[in-house]
């Protein structure tokens, strides 16, 4: 694997010089791209000790040398034609995964056994845990890592983030709700076991509040077993008075507490808020 990732890097300072016809670079991003898609590697991960986010550059150097290195081709499925640089992935039922028609994955974007792809996107360098729910017309970004037992519900837009190749993607971790028509960009991050009620903006400009203290949690991440939802703040600035966004964290939960749906039903009722 260092030897690889030692090849990646060394394409990388000379990217400026390689072309489709480098056969020595295809293959080697290639090796890297099939890494990703039978999840051997991932692009990012939670330290389990300093629970931060590692980003594994050497594999966004790949994925972006791929698209350098590809080139356009055309894709016939029944009637439809695609023009593209990249093939979509293969073989879900051998994998253990369930596809609707309309639905569609990358190679390069890794899905677990169990996952269930409504008609969505789920794009290169993304990881789908096993189990998962990705609901209709959702999109999973570029680079995303999407845990274990998650609900992306209808509309719900996880976005990429590509370049540059040390920024932080989104994450949501194992056991996480998120509502129809949520947005959840820009490297934000979504704690495990949470709720996050419809239509919420969360990126890592917008804070997180506890609607009981008032307090500012964080910006873009929100706490492990919460139910959060999207709100907005009064603000005097010069030019008048202003509501900003934010998400306000209404209730934390026990583990495993997000299960119990009438209960949670009922929280977010008390708040004027659905998932």
């Amino acid at each position: 694997m260092a030897t690889l990732e030692e090849s990646i890097d060394t394409l990388w300072e000379r990217r400026g010089e390689l072309s489709a016809g480098d056969g020595e670079a295809v293959a080697a991003v290639d090796e890297a791209i099939a890494l990703l898609d039978r999840g051997e590697v991932r692009v990012a991960e939670v330290d389990e000790r300093s629970g931060e986010v590692v980003v594994h550059e050497w594999l966004k150097r790949a994925i972006l040398l791929t698209f350098q290195l590809a080139q356009m081709s055309t894709i016939e499925l029944g009637p439809f034609e695609f023009a593209d640089k990249l093939p979509l992935k293969r073989d879900y039922a051998a994998h253990g995964v369930r596809v609707v028609p309309g639905a569609s994955a990358r190679r390069g974007a890794f899905l677990d056994r169990g996952v269930v792809l409504m008609p969505s996107y789920v794009n290169i360098g993304a990881r789908v845990g096993r189990d998962t729910m990705v609901d209709t017309w959702a999109t999973v970004g570029s680079c995303a890592q999407i845990g274990d037992r998650v609900h992306l519900s209808g509309g719900v837009g996880i976005g990429g983030v590509l370049e540059p190749p040390n920024a932080v993607p989104v994450v949501v971790e194992d056991d996480v709700l998120v509502g129809s028509r949520s947005m959840i960009t820009d490297g934000a991050r979504v704690g495990r076991g949470s709720v996050v009620g419809a239509g919420t903006i969360l990126n890592p400009s917008i804070p997180v509040v506890d609607a009981t203290t008032g307090e500012e949690l964080s910006r873009g991440v929100v706490p492990p077993w919460s139910v959060a939802v999207g709100a907005s703040r009064r603000r005097e600035l010069p030019g008048g008075e202003f509501f900003l966004p934010c998400v306000l964290v209404l209730r934390r939960l026990a583990e495993g507490e997000r299960h119990d749906k009438a209960a949670l039903n009922a929280v977010l009722r008390t708040h004027g808020v659905s998932t």
